[in-house]
């Protein structure tokens, strides 16, 4: 029987999606496994390893019987990982913690001067690219362990990162790879390795960190013990993978200087990949390394833009609630509406704002509203109040970096022909969406098992696999009304930084 197919894991937030693939990056099947975040305390967001892992092996099992692929017929698997992660082993190699603190986990800020005691920021964040808010990272995570939590610390001997943990559950391998280790707060960019100097300011042993290994290299085998538990062939390869922004990345058309796509998702980021990271003191982008050495995958984000959607389907297409695709109808509605929705504007920042915006504590809602606006009204300016927001962090890229034609959307969101229309007409450039939809992370998962177990020889195949279904060019006319809307969205949006400031009582 010929080896010729691929498993993709892409490991998120919300679950995880197995993906089957053919030789030629072709989609054949893909199930998806849900699994639970916790929130113990204040600013503290948790999962379960093991919860990934037995979705992983639930997810095989059903990918394999629903797809009537035989176990014999995959020739290697790869992960596309969510960053930040902090998974604790001790020396015998068992878990440490049931549950670990995940990528937007901000229980560790008081961990923040600590760590930039004798290291300044300004000297940190150029060489690691590390934009988002400091206490995300792994480092700083460690640190709140050591102080918190001694007695697991104590007894860590190394620090896993999500994808990397199924790794060590497929083969026993412990090892990350550039792009993981580049969101761990100690790896240093331009050198495409550890940085020696951060893990003295944190005051944390550089040995408790796994090995790097490139992406695309075969970091061994499925065990016999994981392959009673998962399904697939004892002996069967796997890939070292990479973090979700880089796989993404990768899967949206590549390695190529200039190409950009947008993410649409719960939160949603706009990343570009170049040979030079994108680094800017004032707006800080944040940045991974890219699958091959040389490359970066850089963005820049906002928090709340599909979980923001679902709050306006939640709280007023409730009448809705029984439908089957509430969305469309929240197409339908968006479609009635004019561009502008009839003066209303929307601020999409319900979660909080991220690097690129004025403030953490930014606060989202409505304005402009008068008696005469409708629930249509509301639904289009939600859209377009996330195309706005992704438009202001577009400009900071924009200034560094020059976007190679088109913009590629990608995500659920990307499915909304309206959006696309008004993503177009806010972005002032083409968007396109392709056949890949949702699947750019699996994608770029795939490709980097193809390229460790030998099946394909670089990358260049990625661009063949996208069929392009949509390509929509930006109206000048509604691009110069929306410009207009954009001086104001965006002078709106310091004053609700200003809100988010104030002292509640």
């Amino acid at each position: 029987m010929k080896k010729n197919k691929l498993i993709a894991y892409d490991l998120g937030t919300g679950g995880i999606k197995a993906s089957l693939f053919d030789v030629d990056g072709k989609s054949l099947a893909e199930v998806f496994q849900q699994y639970e975040t916790y929130f113990p305390a204040d600013k503290c967001v948790e999962q379960r390893p093991l919860d990934w892992w037995q979705g992983v092996c639930s997810a095989t099992g059903l990918l394999l019987k629903q797809s009537g692929c035989a176990a014999e017929e995959i020739a290697c698997t790869a992960l596309s990982g969510h960053s930040l992660v902090a998974v604790p082993l001790d020396k015998d190699k068992n878990l440490l913690l049931d549950q670990v603190p995940i990528w937007c986990d901000m229980r560790a800020g008081d961990q923040i001067p600590k760590f930039f005691k004798d290291l300044s920021y300004e000297e940190w964040y150029p060489v690691t690219g590390n934009g988002d808010p400091e206490e995300c990272y792994t480092i700083l995570k460690l640190m709140w362990m050591r102080q918190h939590q001694p007695e697991i610390f104590e007894k860590t001997d190394k620090i896993l990162g999500s994808k990397d943990f199924i790794n060590f559950k497929f083969t026993g391998t412990i090892c990350t790879d550039p792009s993981y280790a580049s969101g761990f707060g100690v790896f240093n960019l331009l050198k495409w390795d550890y940085e020696d100097r951060f893990f003295e300011a944190a005051q944390i042993s550089k040995r408790i960190f796994p090995e790097i290994r490139p992406s695309d290299s075969i970091v061994g085998y499925v065990t016999e013990e994981a392959s009673k538990e998962c399904g697939l062939c004892v002996g069967t390869p796997v890939a070292c993978g990479a973090v979700d922004n880089t796989c993404m990345a990768l899967g949206a058309r590549g390695l190529e200087e200039g190409v950009a796509y947008t993410s649409l998702g719960s939160s949603s980021w706009i990343a570009v990949t170049s040979q030079q990271p994108i680094i800017d003191l004032k707006t800080r982008p944040f940045v991974f390394a890219h699958a091959q050495k040389g490359y970066y995958t850089s963005a820049v984000s906002i928090f709340s833009a599909g979980n923001s959607f679902r709050w306006i389907r939640d709280r007023f297409l409730m009448d809705y609630a029984n439908d089957t695709d509430t969305y469309e109808i929240m197409n339908q509605m968006a479609e009635s509406t004019p561009p502008g929705s009839h003066g209303v504007l929307f601020n999409p920042t319900l979660a909080g704002g991220s690097a690129q915006e004025p403030s953490p504590n930014l606060k989202g809602g409505f304005m402009g509203l008068t008696l005469a606006n409708t629930r249509e009204d509301l639904v289009r300016a939600s859209m377009e109040g996330v195309a706005m927001a992704l438009r202001k962090t577009l400009d900071i890229l924009l200034k560094q970096v020059e976007i190679k034609g088109e913009m590629l959307l990608c995500g659920g969101c990307s499915k909304s022909a309206i959006w696309r229309r008004i993503f177009a007409d806010i972005y002032n450039m083409p968007v396109i969406k392709t056949n890949i939809d949702q699947d750019a992370a699996s994608l770029g998962a795939a490709a980097l098992a193809a390229n460790a177990c030998g099946l394909w020889d670089g990358y260049d195949k990625i661009k063949e696999i996208h069929v392009i279904e949509d390509r929509l060019t930006p109206d000048p006319e509604t691009n110069a009304y929306y410009e207009k809307l954009l001086d104001i969205y965006g002078e709106w949006t310091l004053a609700l930084a200003k809100l988010g400031e104030m002292k509640t009582n």
